[in-house]
């Protein structure tokens, strides 16, 4: 088992050395990425390591997209996002998303739950509950600790931001369904990482849609497909007597996130000193 620094500066795990393999094949991790094994107090490069060693040979690694706080500059910033060349695979996310929920169940399930109760009541709130449960769940894919009040945490971090990326990306989106529909549901899809931007990221909400905007114009079809996914699964949770909704929207959130983790994952990083 491992543990490993992110760009963000906090330790990640401990996962198994299958589990940063994969990080490394998805671009997650480099050979700079700060690791060590467990028992041990010296912090090394994944490169070093001679179980992962082998996986960077001839192999470059990748621009890391700059982790982001207050006033950013969005072609600045998706632009080095786009240069690392990351992708996702709707298929993927979803797989993922299910192991996610399964591995987690009451946790995601329960705070999901308590999280749609809230956002019935004050539908205001929406991007809200959504940016705890983002929280909630990149936490979980990111090997950190996570606990149920995770699920809330914007309501404490970022409101005013959450609240107001809501409240905007709606309200356009709603003016481009009155062109013809189409607008709309282009701006809905490029919009998509706007919310997970303001509450990991700590952005602002307009810069967040712009970064979200200019980032999935290169994969909008993707996301296009990972909603529609996300929307035929949760219509097949209310044909299970409803209750299945339960499970089906956690799935999709945790398939959003992973989404969102592949093209701006924060894992890999310039090598720190070592502790």
């Amino acid at each position: 088992m491992y543990k490993i620094l992110g760009a963000d500066r906090k330790e990640y795990g401990p996962v198994s050395a299958q589990q940063i393999i994969q990080w490394i094949n998805e671009g997650r991790a480099n050979a700079s990425t700060m690791a060590r094994a467990e028992g041990t107090e010296n912090w090394v490069p994944l490169s070093d390591i001679r179980e992962f060693a082998s996986l960077f040979a001839g192999k470059p690694p990748p621009t890391p997209p700059p982790v982001t706080s207050g006033i950013v500059n969005p072609d600045a910033v998706a632009q080095a996002v786009l240069a690392t060349g990351r992708t996702f695979s709707a298929g993927h996310c979803i797989s993922r998303g299910w192991d996610l929920v399964m591995k987690n169940f009451w946790l995601i399930v329960g705070a999901s739950f308590v999280l749609a109760v809230i956002q019935h009541t004050v539908g205001l709130l929406a991007s809200v509950c959504q940016g705890g449960m983002f929280i909630l769940m990149l936490k979980l894919i990111r090997g950190q600790k996570a606990e149920f009040g995770d699920a809330f945490a914007g309501f404490s971090e970022n409101f005013l931001q959450l609240f107001l990326v809501g409240l905007v990306s709606t309200l356009l989106a709603a003016v481009g369904f009155l062109f013809c529909i189409i607008p709309g549901i282009y701006l809905i899809v490029a919009w998509s990482f706007a919310i997970p931007l303001v509450a990991d990221k700590r952005m602002e909400f307009w810069p967040a849609m712009e970064v979200s905007r200019k980032v999935l114009s290169q994969h909008w079809w993707s996301m296009f497909g990972l909603l529609v996914l996300g929307v035929l699964i949760c219509l097949l949770g209310v044909c299970v007597c409803c209750v299945g909704l339960y499970v089906a929207l956690p799935v999709f959130y945790a398939a959003w996130a992973y989404a969102y983790e592949d093209i701006f994952s924060s894992a890999t990083a310039p090598a720190p000193q070592p502790h």
